[in-house]
């Protein structure tokens, strides 16, 4: 079996295909919105690969990524023709599971009322990291929805998993030696 390329020369004029085929060009904001989810899905990656994440927290980040690939092919199909079409795997029941996962954390965690800095330890940085990407994913999918069809369980997908990784952001972080920082408005 001959090896296949890496490189196609197809996309050399600043265009590229679409699930289906259809060409559009690199700077269109259906390619921005799916390659932030691709870009939230490596670092997502990098999280799940932190001696900080727990056994009981890794399946849950595979998932997520799993569910961040649906999402991406999704967002990289023109679904004009058909403006409700779901994206695989990403439903209420699977909004809910995540809802359940953050409640799960959110339980074991200090109630404050103050804002928390990025960082704390290496594991916990790396989740606000993902924090933060996942809300450009949601204002780039929300910028796509503005001229395109865009399914809603997408939408709260992604805006619930920014909620997800905060609280597993201060979950790693008070289970570190640094624990939590807060914003003091006095520096």
């Amino acid at each position: 079996m001959a090896k296949s390329s890496i490189y196609t020369f197809t996309g050399d004029n600043g265009t590229t295909s679409l699930v289906g085929g259809q060409r559009v060009s690199k700077t269109d904001c259906r390619l921005e919105a799916y390659g932030t989810i691709d870009e939230l899905n490596s670092f997502v990656g990098l999280l799940a690969a932190s001696p900080e994440i727990t056994d009981d927290c890794r399946p849950m980040l595979i998932d997520i990524q799993n569910r961040l690939f649906n999402v991406g092919a999704y967002l990289a199909t023109d679904n004009s023709a058909t403006p409700d079409a779901p994206a695989m795997g990403v439903d209420d029941d699977k909004i809910k599971a995540l809802e359940a996962e953050i409640d799960r954390i959110d339980e074991q965690l200090p109630k404050h009322f103050r804002f928390t800095l990025p960082g704390g330890s290496d594991g916990a940085a790396r989740a606000h990291v993902c924090r933060t990407v996942t809300r450009r994913c949601e204002r780039r999918i929300l910028t796509l929805a503005a001229t395109a069809p865009v399914n809603a369980c997408v939408v709260k997908y992604i805006n619930r998993l920014s909620d997800y990784f905060y609280v597993l952001a201060r979950f790693i972080a008070i289970n570190s030696e640094n624990g939590e920082i807060f914003w003091n408005k006095d520096c």
